[in-house]
């Protein structure tokens, strides 16, 4: 096969690695200059790639001899690559879709526009806990593409995938798909909210009788869509009783089916706090139970696991103020359920990349709860906006993260909590979440360690 690479960020990498152990012929482009990509040209040393960089290279390369293109999630497909890929009847695939063709293993995934890290995780922790082998892979991994390539038949990879990701399928079809929820989100890639429901959709649309979907039931979107789902489809609920699928009764998170009604665990011994971690905990069972996983392997992990970095992470207590690492809350829907999560008052850190995304429901989720707010990046006028339009009017505007974690310090009394949830994406200011949350996190530490001192 002869295949061409669009870009070099971490699926890129991974995808030439997987490419070379399959014997591929291949290329590669980006639009940035070989200088500023030599790290990762470095990282690839001693496989055969054919190089193309930045936009004047794109007549270079020779697609009459390509078979596909694989495409990095976050390029969008007006770029002059793709477009020209597109034009000359080149498949344009994700590194999902390519992951999907080449491996045997069970695929469980995992989608949705809040929660899919966390549940991601927590299938892993619960399928490596019963015995079998998985890889935890996709956003939430180094590249599934690699770890497809490596894996055996009786492997399972359980994969968090984006809409990005998604968008670029058309045979995928994983045998457990998960989707805990759809809401408004990167309007700014799919420039409509009907073509994102429909990348998110496509996580289910080519399953068969075999399969398996994991679904919110109070999400409107997924259950209008369900009717048109092949697979076996398991429900779950935190607002009702179900005649079938995975709810709450008498504090007891319950797994009915026609053939049994099982008790998986007491809701109040599930370690991870909020209503958003009791539906996480509830897809995750979904997808255990799918997999003939017992309810008591399913409870010990949710009593033990701990949580995700940078999604609701505790990160310390100074002067008797909690502080919390939220930096995966990178659009509103999950900053509002970040909020939830924590008991007032909140002196909330937010702002960043501007998705295009409306913060009214963000602002009234405050609900008494929020004390202060600390804005920061291109969104933080319009957030500001947004809040003073609802009355909200205690807000502070800064330029730097260690400027926002400092006026924390400053206004924070005990009993506080300071939560970084920003509801918007980290670009601009950071490559990605992580960056932004550990930037948080030092400087927690640093203002904290110093004020405990005097």
């Amino acid at each position: 096969m002869k295949v061409l690479v669009v870009g070099l960020g971490v699926s890129g990498i991974a995808c030439i690695k997987g490419l070379n152990k399959l014997g591929a012929k291949i290329y590669a482009y980006d639009e940035s200059s070989r200088e500023k990509l030599q790290d990762r040209i470095v990282e690839l040393k001693g496989i055969n790639v054919e190089y193309f960089f930045g936009e004047d290279e794109i007549d270079n390369i020779n697609l009459g001899e390509l078979d596909y293109a694989i495409k990095s999630p976050g390029i969008k497909y007006e770029v002059p690559i793709i477009q020209k890929l597109i034009k000359n009847n080149i498949e344009v695939i994700s590194d999902v879709e390519a992951a999907y063709r080449v491996t045997k293993a069970q695929i469980v995934s995992v989608t949705g526009t809040n929660g899919k890290t966390t549940t991601t995780s927590l299938i892993g922790e619960i399928i490596k806990e019963s015995g079998r082998n998985c890889k935890v892979t996709g956003n939430i991994g180094y590249g599934m593409f690699e770890d497809a390539v490596n894996s055996e038949e009786e492997d399972i990879l359980v994969a968090e995938v984006s809409s990005f990701q998604l968008a670029g399928t058309h045979r995928y079809k994983p045998h457990i798909s998960v989707i805990t929820n759809i809401t408004s989100d990167h309007l700014d890639f799919h420039h409509t909210l009907e073509n994102y429901m429909e990348a998110k959709l496509k996580n289910l649309v080519n399953l068969d009788e075999n399969d398996y979907a994991v679904l919110n039931y109070e999400d409107e979107i997924i259950k209008k869509f369900s009717d048109n789902i092949k697979g076996r489809k398991i429900f779950f609920s935190s607002e009702r009783i179900l005649d079938e699928g995975i709810f709450v009764e008498n504090n007891q998170l319950i797994y009915k089916s026609s053939l049994r009604k099982e008790v998986i665990i007491n809701v109040n011994d599930i370690f991870i706090p909020g209503k958003h971690n009791l539906e996480n905990a509830m897809a995750a069972a979904g997808a255990a139970l799918a997999l003939g996983i017992e309810g008591r392997v399913i409870s010990k992990v949710l009593k033990e696991f701990k949580g995700v970095e940078h999604r609701l992470e505790y990160v310390g207590e100074f002067n008797k103020v909690k502080f919390y690492n939220d930096s995966k809350g990178t659009n509103p829907d999950s900053s509002i359920k970040a909020i939830e999560g924590i008991d007032k008052p909140i002196i909330l850190i937010a702002g960043g990349y501007d998705k295009q995304a409306s913060f009214d429901d963000f602002i009234k989720s405050f609900n008494n709860k929020v004390k202060a707010l600390i804005l920061l990046g291109q969104t933080a006028e319009k957030i500001e906006g947004c809040a003073r339009k609802y009355k909200f009017n205690n807000i502070y505007k800064v330029n730097t993260m260690d400027e926002a974690v400092k006026k924390s310090f400053e206004l924070a009394v005990e009993g506080d909590n300071v939560l970084l949830s920003p509801a918007c994406a980290s670009w601009g200011m950071y490559p990605n979440y992580e960056v932004r949350g550990r930037d948080f996190k030092e400087r927690v530490n640093y203002y904290g360690g110093n004020s405990t001192k005097n």
